[in-house]
C-alpha cells in the first residue's frame, strides 16, 4: 500500500532511530512479523492490536529507543489514515448511496445481462483496468468494492474468481503505469520518457494482468472459495424503491472522480507548470480527497435524490456508511505504522546497503532491490524511490527503450509478495472477509505473479528493443 503523495513518500526516509547493524536490523524485521503472524493466526488477536505489539517489539530488537518507535507507528498511522482513511470514508458512503439508491443494483444487473459465465472476470479486470488508470490504488478499491461484492453475491460467482481480476487490474496499473507517483518518480530519477515508458507500460501490462487476473483467479478460486462477506456487503433498505437512477447517470457518478483525476493527470504532462492557472485548478479539483468528495455530493442528488430520498434519508444513508469502516480503518492505519517503523529504523537503507555489492544485469538488478525493499518496508512506492535513485547511475548511455525497460522493473518489483507489513494486505483481508492465511494465498501471491511476469516480459523486451 501506498500514501498518497510523492512528499509523504519523501519524507519517509528520515534519519535511523537506531544505531544497530544490518545483522540486528535484519533479525529484528523477521522477529517483528512473527509476532504479528503468530498473535493473529495462534491467539486470535485483532489486527490492529496485534499490529501494534508487532511494531513495538520490532523497535525494541531493533534496539531504538521506545518512545522513538512508538512516534514513528504513530506517525505511520497517523499519515496512512489522513491519507487512506478519508478516502475509504468517502468510498463507503458513496457506496452506501449506491446501495441504497438502487444505482448499485442497475450496474450489477447491467453487467449480469451484458457479461456471464467466463466472460465475467474478463469484464472485471477490463472495468478494474480503465479505473485504475488514473486512480491511486486505495481509491480504486473504495470505488470497485461494492460492485465486486455485489455481482459475487448476485450472480453466485466465487468472490476469488471475480475480485482477484478487479484486484489484479488496479495493482499493475498502480506499479507499472504513470501518471501514478511511483513510476512518476522513477522515470524523472533515471530520465526516462514518459511516453515510451507509457507505451512499453501498456505492451507489459496487458499480458500481465491477464496471467494474474482473470487465469490465476481460477487457481484462486479453488484455494480460498468463500463467499462475498455479508458485512462488507452495502444492503439495501427492506423497502421497495418506487425508482432508482438510471444505468448512465449512475456510471457517470462512480466516474466522476476517474474523470478528474484523469484530466489533472493530463493537464500534469502536458502543461507542466506549476504556476499555471489552468493546472493549479486541476491539481486541486483533481485531487483523491476532492475528486471524491465531489462524487459524494454530486451522488445525493444523481443517486438519492433521484431515488426520492429526503434531506433525513440521505443523512441516515451517510451516518450509516461508516460504522462498519471504523475496524478498517484501525487496521489499515496500523500497517501504515508498521511500516513507518521499519523504515525509520533503517530498514530500506540496509537492502541498499547489500545491493552495492550485488554484480548482475541492470534491468534484474533494479528488480530486485525493488524486491528486497518492498519486502522489508510494505510501500511499492517507497521501494520504487530507493530502487531507482540507487540504480539512477545505470541509466547512463542507455537507449530510449532500455531507460523505460529500467522503470518497468523497478516497478515489477516494487509490486512483489504484498504482505503483514503493507496497509494493503490488511484492506484487502478485511474488505473480502478473508483470514491472514487465506489473504497470502490470494492477494499475496496475485501481487508476486504480477511482479514475476512483469519482470519475465520486461526481460524479453530488452532483447528486441
Amino acid at each position: 500500500m501506498t500514501s498518497l503523495s510523492v512528499e509523504i513518500l519523501a519524507a519517509d526516509a528520515a534519519e535511523p532511530i537506531t544505531s544497530a547493524g544490518n545483522a540486528q536490523l535484519g533479525i529484528a524485521v523477521l522477529a517483528g512479523i512473527a509476532v504479528i503472524v503468530v498473535l493473529i493466526t495462534k491467539f486470535k488477536l485483532h489486527a490492529f492490536l496485534a499490529l501494534t505489539i508487532g511494531s513495538l517489539a520490532l523497535g525494541a530488537f531493533a534496539g531504538a529507543p521506545l518512545a522513538d518507535t512508538i512516534k514513528s507507528f504513530t506517525t505511520g498511522l497517523g499519515n496512512t489514515v489522513a491519507g487512506v482513511g478519508v478516502l475509504i470514508a468517502l468510498g463507503a458512503i458513496l457506496g452506501k448511496l449506491l446501495a441504497d439508491s438502487g444505482g448499485a443494483d442497475q450496474i450489477v444487473d447491467t453487467i449480469l445481462a451484458k457479461a456471464s459465465g467466463r466472460a465475467m472476470p474478463w469484464a472485471m479486470v477490463l472495468i478494474a483496468s480503465v479505473i485504475g488508470l488514473p486512480l491511486f490504488f486505495e481509491v480504486g478499491i473504495v470505488l470497485l468494492i461494492p460492485v465486486v461484492l455485489l455481482v459475487a453475491k448476485r450472480g453466485n460467482y466465487s468472490l476469488m474468481r471475480i475480485g482477484i481480476p478487479a484486484l489484479a487490474g488496479l495493482s499493475v496499473m498502480h506499479g507499472l503505469i504513470p501518471p501514478h507517483p511511483g513510476p512518476l518518480v522513477a522515470i524523472d530519477a533515471v530520465g526516462a520518457n514518459l511516453g515510451v515508458t507509457l507505451a512499453l507500460g501498456l505492451v507489459v501490462a496487458i499480458p500481465t494482468v491477464i496471467i494474474a487476473g482473470p487465469l490465476f483467479s481460477r487457481y484462486a478460486a479453488r484455494w480460498v472459495d468463500i463467499p462475498a462477506p455479508d458485512n462488507m456487503i452495502p444492503v439495501r433498505p427492506s423497502e421497495d424503491l418506487e425508482k432508482r437512477p438510471g444505468f448512465g447517470v449512475t456510471v457517470a457518478t462512480v466516474m466522476l472522480p476517474v474523470v478528474l483525476m484523469l484530466v489533472k493527470a493530463l493537464v500534469d504532462i502536458v502543461v507542466d507548470d506549476p504556476e499555471n492557472g489552468v493546472q493549479k485548478v486541476t491539481d486541486v479539483i483533481g485531487s483523491p480527497l476532492i475528486a471524491l468528495l465531489a462524487a459524494v455530493i454530486v451522488g445525493m442528488f444523481t443517486l438519492g435524490r433521484a431515488a426520492g430520498f429526503t434531506k433525513e434519508r440521505l443523512s441516515s444513508t451517510v451516518e450509516k456508511s461508516l460504522a462498519p469502516i471504523a475496524g478498517i480503518l484501525l487496521i489499515v492505519g496500523a500497517g501504515g505504522g508498521f511500516k513507518q517503523t521499519l523504515i525509520d529504523i533503517g530498514v530500506g537503507q540496509m537492502i541498499l546497503d547489500f545491493s552495492k555489492s550485488w554484480s548482475i544485469p541492470a534491468l534484474l538488478l533494479a528488480w530486485l532491490i525493488a524486491v528486497a525493499i518492498r519486502l522489508a518496508t510494505g510501500s511499492a512506492t517507497v521501494a520504487t524511490i530507493s530502487a531507482a535513485g540507487l540504480v539512477a547511475p545505470l541509466a547512463e548511455g542507455m537507449s530510449t527503450s532500455e531507460t523505460a525497460l529500467l522503470v518497468l522493473a523497478i516497478g515489477a518489483g516494487s509490486l512483489f509478495f504484498s504482505h503483514v507489513n503493507d496497509a494493503g494486505f490488511w484492506l484487502v483481508k478485511e474488505y473480502f472477509g478473508m483470514n491472514v492465511g487465506q489473504t497470502i494465498k490470494t492477494w499475496s501471491v496475485m501481487e508476486t505473479i504480477i511482479s514475476v511476469v512483469g519482470i519475465g516480459f520486461v526481460l524479453l523486451l530488452s532483447l528486441v528493443l
